[in-house]
C-alpha cells in the first residue's frame, strides 16, 4: 500500500459496505440456504419443528460470524486499501476459500469426530483425502460469500440516519 493510503478499516465506505451491504446479504442468503439444505441432514427427519427452526437460526448466526471473519481475514491478507481500490475478484475468491476451508474442518469435526450431526442419505457426498464432506455446505461457502460481496456492492440500504 502506498504511503498515506487509507486502510480498509479506516475507510467509512468500506465499513458501510461490510456492515450494510455484505453482512445483511450474507445473512439473508445463508438463512435461505440453511433452510433449503436442512433436509440433507438427519435433523430434518428426527427433530421437532421447533428444534429444526432453532438449528437453522443457530447455523445462520454461525454463518454470519464465519463469513464476516473470512472477509476480514481476506482483507488483511490482501492488504486491502480503501474501498475504491479493492481487488474485488481476489478478495471474493479468498473469502470463499477461507470460508470453505473452515467448513471442511467444521463438517469433519461435527460429522466424524464429535458426531454432533449426520448427513441424510440424500446429501451428495464428496470423498477426498479420506474425508467425506457434504456437497451442499461446500457449495454454500464457494458461492455465497462472493455473491454477498457482489450484492452488497450493488444494493445497499439507504438509511436516513446513516447519511452524511
Amino acid at each position: 500500500m502506498a504511503a498515506g493510503a487509507t486502510h480498509w478499516y479506516r475507510d467509512p465506505a468500506a465499513r458501510r459496505l461490510i456492515l450494510l451491504g455484505y453482512v445483511p446479504w450474507l445473512a439473508g442468503v445463508n438463512l435461505a440456504w440453511e433452510t433449503a439444505q436442512a433436509p440433507f441432514y438427519t435433523l430434518w427427519r428426527d427433530a421437532s419443528p421447533g428444534y429444526i427452526a432453532f438449528s437453522i437460526v443457530h447455523c445462520t448466526l454461525g454463518d454470519i460470524a464465519i463469513g464476516a471473519s473470512a472477509l476480514i481475514l481476506a482483507l488483511l491478507l490482501t492488504r486491502a486499501g480503501a474501498l475504491a481500490v479493492w481487488r474485488w475478484g481476489r478478495i471474493a475468491a479468498l473469502t470463499a476459500l477461507i470460508g470453505t476451508a473452515y467448513t471442511v474442518f467444521s463438517e469433519w469435526m461435527n460429522t466424524i469426530a464429535l458426531q454432533n450431526w449426520k448427513y441424510a442419505e440424500s446429501m451428495p457426498i464428496l470423498r477426498a483425502f479420506g474425508l467425506e464432506i457434504g456437497v451442499a455446505p461446500l457449495l454454500q461457502w464457494l458461492l455465497i460469500p462472493p455473491l454477498a460481496l457482489f450484492l452488497g456492492k450493488r444494493w445497499r440500504p439507504r438509511l436516513w440516519f446513516l447519511r452524511k
